[in-house]
């Protein structure tokens, strides 16, 4: 539930709303979702959360994240830290819950309503604590995959719960046709 002259800030919690997108079987179109906000409320800020490989030669997440920067998200990233864990697999490391909980803990008092892009039930208490301040939090996340991936006691505690999979036909993006069909059409095989 929105309205109209609330004024409201996107908090997204990338690599979480990533996961939930791909177990969704579909990709986000972040115009697309920012129109959708900017629809429903008076949008003041739209945050995305990520951490990057900064010593990779190429990072898969750079074009989006560059994307996002130019158009009107205030992009908050770190470095992620790699380790070896106890069976030598390569693991990476980028947690974003503490600068997304600060950045929305000043913000509140500025807000009326604040829609979180997380299913982490580590953001329970932040929701709990911006509804003492009078601010609404919506929350979008899925509970239609397996497993789900939103945590129980935070779609209870939330104002409003927003299924991402409702949300596929206004903000996903069209699946892209394989990389060997486009060759193949641009070479005049079909």
């Amino acid at each position: 539930m929105f309205y109209k002259d609330e004024r409201l800030a996107l908090f997204i919690d990338g690599s979480n709303l990533y996961a939930a997108a791909k177990a969704l079987g579909f990709d986000i179109d972040y115009k697309l979702l920012r129109q959708e906000f900017e629809r429903r409320g008076k949008l003041l800020r739209a945050f995305y959360y990520t951490a990057l490989l900064e010593n990779d030669e190429y990072s898969p997440i750079r074009p989006l994240v560059d994307w996002l920067h130019y158009n009107g998200f205030c992009m908050v990233t770190k470095p992620a830290k790699e380790y070896t864990d106890s069976q030598g697999r390569r693991k990476v490391k980028g947690n974003m819950d503490i600068e997304l909980t600060v950045d929305a803990m000043e913000l509140a008092p500025r807000v009326d309503h604040i829609v979180l892009f997380s299913g982490d039930g580590d953001f329970r208490p932040l929701v709990e604590s911006l509804q003492r301040q009078g601010v609404r939090v919506s929350v979008v996340s899925t509970i239609r995959s397996q497993p789900p991936m939103i945590a129980d006691e935070l779609r209870r505690q939330a104002d409003n719960f927003i299924e991402l999979d409702a949300l596929r036909e206004v903000i996903g993006r069209p699946p892209r046709e394989p990389r060997y069909e486009r060759e193949e059409e641009a070479a005049g095989g079909k």
